[in-house]
């Protein structure tokens, strides 16, 4: 079937591939992994997980690179986070070298997958873990399920990258202040659907993200963190409701690594005029440079102008001579698959 692939013409969608890989805690130890081809999840209508949002995933890619050689990009901190978000939700965390060696055979297993470097594709990895013990109570779930499937997308920006609109609304919170927007649990990205709708119907390509105490403080952009660049300046928004971006992450090191300061603190909504560059960094995009914002309340625009800023192009590049193997992988943030 890889071979039926158009790889210069793939989306963000779901296509299968050879294989998926399971593994199971049953409350008092981890199954062996487990592959197979089944599609689909055969759970009982009683599966917690199913009833009281008891799930989370995560997102990597794996690259074919410049050098024929695949790279899977920055697993073990995947699954840091994985755990951390298993941790607050009362699941079993996944120990990190098993998270590693399923994300390794799954891409070995699939391989064939790994769309072509020319392309400009990759492999996504998507872990998936949901409470699995069957009854109707609300409380610790001591069986998981974990799924790990992979799906080749494109670029995700056709025919390059380019700037993207975005609006402020204070008309739905994403998260609030110690509950779970720091964790990927799949409640978060439902409860931004709405204003996500909203912001479409308007002509926007994404939302900002207040933070629900005070609506003063930037949380994300959309599902994906933010940064700005001002005064030789990598800018990034702290917050307890903040999901730690893994590609935000990357960023603020290789801002490091080309002599940017590098300041991960409290910004303010007034302070997104003194921004030179902005931008939304996640693992779709790597970085949305952001061209413009327009508060609704308060009917201020801010124009970031109508060119790709030096610094987030820079940041960019970077980022992907490393995971295509065109630049020396100096963090030791790949791990070679084939």
């Amino acid at each position: 079937m890889a071979a039926k692939i158009d790889w210069n013409n793939l989306g963000f969608d779901y296509i299968k591939t050879n294989a998926n890989i399971r593994c199971r805690f049953d409350g008092k130890k981890w199954s062996q992994l487990a592959i197979t081809d089944d599609e689909y999840i055969h759970m009982h209508i009683a599966t917690m997980g199913l009833h009281y949002g008891i799930m989370a995933f995560e997102g990597l890619k794996a690259f074919r690179g410049v050098d024929g050689k695949v790279r899977l990009f920055r697993a073990a901190d995947n699954a840091r986070r994985f755990q951390s978000s298993a941790y607050k939700l009362c699941l079993e965390p996944m120990p990190t070298d098993v998270f590693v060696e399923a994300c390794v055979r799954l891409v070995k297993e699939n391989i064939d997958f790994v769309p072509p470097y020319e392309s400009g594709a990759s492999l996504y990895v998507r872990p998936l873990m949901y409470g699995s013990q069957i009854a109707i109570g609300v409380h610790r779930c001591p069986e998981v399920d974990i799924i790990f499937f992979a799906s080749p997308v494109g670029p995700y920006f056709k025919g390059g990258m380019h700037l993207i609109k975005v609006v402020i609304d204070r008309m739905q919170d994403r998260a609030a202040p110690r509950g779970t927007g720091d964790i990927k649990a799949g409640g978060n990205y439902a409860s931004s659907l709405l204003s996500g709708e909203k912001a479409h119907e308007m002509g926007y390509d994404n939302v900002m993200y207040l933070d629900a105490a005070q609506h003063r403080f930037i949380e994300e952009c959309g599902a994906a963190n933010f940064f700005g660049i001002k005064n030789g300046t990598y800018v990034t928004p702290a917050s307890p409701s903040i999901l730690p971006s893994v590609t935000n992450d990357s960023l603020r090191t290789l801002a490091h690594d080309m002599g940017l300061n590098v300041e991960q603190r409290p910004v303010t909504v007034e302070e997104l005029k003194t921004f030179e560059e902005a931008g939304a960094c996640g693992t779709a995009a790597v970085i949305s440079p952001i061209g413009s914002i327009y508060d609704i309340d308060t009917q201020e625009y801010i124009d970031y102008g109508k060119k790709i800023g030096p610094v987030s192009l820079a940041l960019y590049n970077a980022l992907r001579d490393i995971q295509y193997g065109r630049a020396e992988d100096k963090h030791n943030w790949c791990i070679i698959v084939e």
